[in-house]
């Protein structure tokens, strides 16, 4: 899958880097060194993708990724050389899909890339909707709604909720959820479905302390509710 690309990284070396080894993979490749343009660029240009450094001039990165996610669901991966468990959270908070800590393999990156891409273009597969309790699903024009209401949602938050309604009643562990969600990207951890199903709860459930849609199955993994008999 081709796709044209936002990389904004404010190191020439590493940008130049990134770019070299996204084009080896056929995509076409936008380039800025700080935030401030990438934020032009992505509203202009719409890119399919944006690979964004969180420590950049002008706009830091956290702060673009909080404005583009209100705006849009275009993947983001964040590049950061912040590694505490609290920092990377914070990035998931604010609306990314993934994140690669500093130093990274290029290789790495590059398929981070694919499985975001890939599973942003899953959503086009054509497919009926999802109806569960309250919640409808589009698998087409990749949309939920709650109650009528359509809630914006992150490309993973999205297939976790997809993939979770699609069974209710069935539970997922984590490892079957990253599978489903994150493809072969075996660097995803644990604690990366919880903070996605934490994001997620934020926005579906009324009260996320006392979720009624995505429920935990304690030593277990997570489950979508199910309609009471009858209804």
């Amino acid at each position: 899958m081709t796709a044209r690309i936002l990389v904004a990284e404010d190191d020439p070396k590493q940008s130049k880097l990134l770019q070299a080894y996204l084009e080896r993979e056929g995509h076409s490749v936008l380039a800025t060194d700080n935030g401030r343009a990438a934020l032009e660029l992505a509203r202009a240009r719409r890119p399919d993708l944006i690979v964004l450094d969180v420590m950049m001039p002008e706009v830091d990165g956290l702060d673009v990724c909080r404005v583009l996610r209100a705006e849009s669901s275009v993947p983001i991966l964040l590049l950061t050389a912040r590694s505490t468990e609290a920092d990377l959270l914070l990035g998931l908070d604010l609306g990314a899909d993934d994140y690669v800590t500093k130093p990274y393999s290029p290789r790495e990156l590059t398929a981070r890339v694919r499985v975001l891409l890939r599973r942003a273009g899953t959503s086009h597969t054509p497919s009926g909707p999802i109806r569960v309790l309250d919640v409808e699903i589009d698998t087409v024009r990749y949309e939920a709604r709650i109650a009528g209401q359509q809630v914006a949602l992150t490309v993973k938050e999205f297939d976790l909720l997809r993939v979770l309604a699609a069974a209710p009643g069935r539970v997922f562990t984590r490892a079957q959820l990253i599978e489903q969600v994150f493809g072969f990207d075996n660097h995803v951890q644990e604690r990366t479905v919880d903070a996605h199903i934490m994001n997620l709860r934020r926005k579906i459930e009324p009260d996320p302390a006392r979720p009624g849609y995505v429920l935990t199955v304690p030593g277990r993994g997570y489950r979508f509710a199910e309609p009471e008999p009858g209804t």
